[in-house]
């Protein structure tokens, strides 16, 4: 008994000392690495932790089939539980970006012609997922009511028919260039029609006009574009191949990109669309909610519930 008291301010002095440890540990941990505030940044911040493997990058071009197809797929994902970034940029930047790993998916590479220099450069650094268009090409189209128009051939001749004119896009444009130097020279056009240049939205326009009025037509347009959902519409054949070869659209991703994210790689490698699909799609995002075009892609997911299940299913 005689010892209890010293042993007691043994016992007080080391609770005091132990105290003292564990309020310096709390210090530390608030404010430094491995304690309890460093654990709850690495799992808010995605890109640090296991949130760095839920957020996928997905790049641009303003092209009206990859704004709706990169804003459908923001939203099927984030439903999923990912979080996505969309990032815009013309496609040389975009395929370097997907080299070099900032850019994780693209889903509007034009192979084997349109983007064929980008993939020759960085092909060995990327994975092709599949591809979920196979009809991607460049016309000459004019109504289905047109009667006897079945070949660009068949233009030969009939130029007053549809007013000396083909109606044409922006000077720039590919389609301009090829429909000027390839197709009309060779199928012998050239003094019979003229190819009329101004803007995607006005050939659209004249389009529209000659439709309602059943009058006949001819523009320049491609596939996929949402004016074949819209319109009753007949691709000249083109036997020639003066408009080019028929293109498919794959979506490329960073070296490395399936194994990180399995799930999302399996669901982009399954997917496909057709030309009504997009049509309508790209009909409702870009015409109907012009300007808004994620709320016209989430209008859409609504009205087609079943098709969006099937993405990830």
């Amino acid at each position: 008994m005689r010892r209890s008291g010293p042993f007691r301010a043994l016992a007080a002095l080391v609770a005091a000392l132990l105290a003292m440890l564990l309020a310096s540990c709390g210090t530390i941990g608030g404010t430094g690495d491995g304690g309890s505030r460093s654990t709850e940044t690495s799992t808010s911040t995605p890109n640090d932790g296991e949130g760095a493997k839920k957020k996928i990058r997905i790049g641009w071009i303003p092209w009206d089939e990859d704004i709706v197809l990169s804003h459908l797929w923001k939203q099927v994902l984030e439903d999923k539980g990912y979080e996505v970034e969309l990032v815009q940029l013309d496609a040389g930047p975009l395929f370097a970006g997907l080299a070099k790993g900032d850019i994780d998916v693209f889903l509007d590479g034009w192979l084997p012609i349109t983007h064929q220099t980008y993939w020759e450069q960085y092909g060995d650094k990327l994975e092709d997922l599949g591809v979920w268009y196979d009809n991607a090409k460049l016309a000459l189209t004019v109504p289905d009511y047109v009667q006897g128009i079945e070949s660009i051939e068949d233009l030969k001749g009939k130029g007053s028919q549809f007013g000396g004119k083909i109606i044409g896009i922006e000077a720039g444009a590919g389609i301009t260039r090829v429909t000027e130097q390839e197709a009309l020279p060779g199928y012998g056009l050239e003094g019979e029609y003229q190819l009329t240049k101004s803007s995607t939205p006005a050939m659209l326009a004249e389009l529209e006009k000659a439709v309602k009025a059943e009058k006949p037509v001819v523009v320049t347009l491609w596939r996929p574009h949402w004016a074949y959902a819209s319109f009753p519409l007949r691709d000249l054949e083109d036997p020639k191949g003066a408009m080019g070869e028929v293109e498919e659209i794959h979506t490329i991703a960073r070296a490395g990109f399936s194994e990180d994210f399995p799930e999302v790689a399996e669901w982009l490698s399954s997917f496909t669309m057709d030309d009504q699909a997009l049509g309508e799609l790209e009909d409702v995002a870009l015409n109907q909610y012009k300007g808004k075009e994620a709320e016209g892609v989430s209008v859409w997911m609504e009205q087609n519930a079943d098709l969006v299940a099937s993405l990830t299913s």
